[in-house]
């Protein structure tokens, strides 16, 4: 088996790590962890500082190795220190905006951020920290119904605006890794020393499900908003008594993960919500009841044998995800 990189703030104990990474749950070094209960960790804002965590894997590492944090729907305000605490993956969700732009929402809630102020931050970490690499799952979050936003009318395609940016933004121009974002050609799961500086794009999905076009990584071809053979994406949780059920998703995909195709980057949705279930309840927990994030920090301390855990998104990680 190939050395998987797993340099983990999930883990606290050490008891069972191997050395690995994580997409999405970032990994620390072991002399910068430190120890969290759950829920402690989930309610803490992280103080830790990990900005070239990646600076230690030897470039020849597929990203399949790399076990990575990632926060679900980030905010222009928050971005960069995500970035400084370790996050490397990232769920951007799309409204096509007048002026043929794109404004970053989750359903109908404006996460106070463009799509420039998303790419700026990310071409300022990189440019500061050439060792590390992005992964992005980029959505079409519009789709007019219900709860959902609704896209300004009068405006290019979705893609065709991914293109614009991709094409003329200085700072897309720096950052992306071009063979990622090609609409007519998916790209093959790269090594690090490929992407370092750079940020690959996974998918791009359509407002309905399914997959925009070749664009991402080959991989991914079956990739929509639910669940798919290298994607957990079980988001609905009907109350609060179904969030154990939601533990035992996570867990399961992540055994998966463990033991799974060598050659393949996991996905894990770790959030979940719905009308009888608020997104931060789901994630740190109600009185009775163990929220998904300290679940599954407690499960990693267990002492069990977890060489990688994928691409790891999460609502509100908290420190203990940095």
């Amino acid at each position: 088996m190939d050395t998987q990189y797993f340099v983990d703030p999930l883990r606290t104990s050490g008891r069972s790590l191997r050395p690995s990474s994580i997409f999405g749950a970032v990994t620390v070094p072991p002399e910068v962890v430190q120890l969290h209960k759950g829920n402690d960790a989930y309610r803490s804002l992280s103080t830790a500082s990990n900005p070239h965590w990646m600076q230690s894997i030897p470039d020849n590492t597929s990203l399949t190795s790399i076990s990575i944090p990632e926060n679900f729907g980030p905010s222009a305000d928050t971005l960069t220190a995500q970035l400084n605490t370790g996050i490397r993956a990232f769920d951007i969700r799309l409204r096509i905006n007048e002026g043929n732009t794109f404004t970053v929402h989750h359903g109908a809630i404006y996460q106070n951020a463009n799509f420039d102020d998303v790419l700026n931050k990310w071409d300022v970490f990189l440019t500061a920290h050439p060792s590390e690499a992005l992964l992005v799952r980029i959505r079409h979050e519009c789709t007019g119904e219900g709860l959902s936003c609704s896209d300004d009318s009068g405006q290019k395609s979705f893609v065709d605006i991914f293109d614009q940016y991709r094409d003329s933004s200085p700072a897309a121009q720096r950052i992306w890794w071009r063979e990622s974002t090609d609409r007519d050609n998916a790209a093959p799961v790269p090594t690090l020393g490929v992407v370092r500086g750079k940020a690959v794009l996974m998918v791009i999905n359509e407002k309905f499900g399914g997959r925009a076009y070749e664009y991402g990584l080959a991989q991914f071809s079956e990739w929509n908003h639910g669940s798919s053979k290298f994607v957990q994406d079980s988001y609905t949780v009907p109350t609060i008594f179904n969030i154990p059920k939601k533990h035992d998703e996570v867990r399961s995909f992540l055994d998966s993960t463990n033991t799974g195709n060598q050659s393949a980057i996991y996905v894990n949705f770790c959030s979940g919500a719905s009308a009888g279930a608020y997104p931060y309840t789901v994630a740190g927990g109600s009185p009775g009841i163990q929220g998904v994030n300290p679940f599954l920090l407690d499960y990693l301390n267990q002492g069990t044998e977890v060489h990688r855990t994928g691409v790891m998104f999460m609502d509100f990680p908290g420190g203990w995800a940095h």
